[in-house]
């Protein structure tokens, strides 16, 4: 049985790994995140009947993160977190619904291209399907880029996303210096495998050619040849070209 291209199989690792990692960014609410301290002096603080049992403070840091989906804060040092789904300026931001938009369409493309893949490798047969597997590999790519572009437009927006919406800029709250957070980088990292992936299995596109036969040994014999005796015993073989 002839061996899986090397493309091929780097294709087939790096593709579902930036999958995983573009889908774990997309869930989890650390895009962008910041922290600010609140008094608690004045009357009518929001969490101070939530850490009486805490003892007398003058104030708290509070720490915001949001992800495309949901929001959450937290008080630094307490068990104290609440998780929202966004809502308010935010959600209706077209930078934010643009990255939703790219996310979801990179995801459902990077899917298919997995399995379109999975089915041109056919390792468990002689001769994969390279046409099959290399349409998988271009919508890898292209799910790759749609989240880079996605991850690009958030980041270069990070500060100025929903301002004027609750929470960040409300005359309660103090203003949050907001800065990258940690579900960025796994979709930068994702984005980067989903590329990768998806350009080795492009690359797995060109059928190799074997020019002779070992009936004559001036010339390299084809790696196909030497993997079937049979075939490289006959000395009456013509040029060939194998499809594998």
């Amino acid at each position: 049985m002839m061996h899986t291209p090397a493309s091929m199989v780097m294709g087939i690792v790096f593709s579902p790994l930036g999958l995983v990692l573009v889908f774990t960014a997309a869930i989890t609410p650390q895009w962008r995140e910041g922290q600010a301290r609140l008094s608690m002096s004045g009357p009518g603080s929001v969490l101070r009947s939530g850490l009486k049992s805490q003892g007398s403070m003058d104030s708290l840091l509070l720490l915001r993160s949001d992800g495309l989906w949901e929001s959450c804060l937290q008080v630094e040092h307490s068990e104290l977190k609440q998780c929202w789904p966004v809502s308010g300026l935010y959600q209706r931001d077209h930078r934010v619904r643009l990255a939703q938009g790219l996310i979801l369409t990179s995801l459902f493309l990077c899917g298919t291209g997995i399995v379109l893949a999975c089915i041109g490798v056919r390792c468990w047969t002689d001769l994969p399907l390279r046409g099959v597997a290399a349409t998988g590999g271009l919508l890898v790519v292209i799910a790759g880029l749609l989240s880079l572009t996605a991850l690009g437009v958030y980041t270069h927006n990070l500060g100025i996303l929903g301002m004027g919406s609750q929470g960040i800029n409300n005359p309660r709250f103090p203003h949050l210096s907001l800065r990258p957070a940690g579900s960025l980088y796994f979709g930068w990292l994702g984005s980067c495998l989903q590329v990768l992936g998806g350009s080795a299995l492009l690359f797995s596109f060109k059928r190799p050619k074997c020019p002779t036969c070992p009936s004559c040994p001036e010339l390299p014999a084809c790696p196909a040849c030497q993997t079937f005796p049979e075939i490289a015993n006959k000395q009456d073989m013509n040029v060939y070209e194998v499809s594998c």
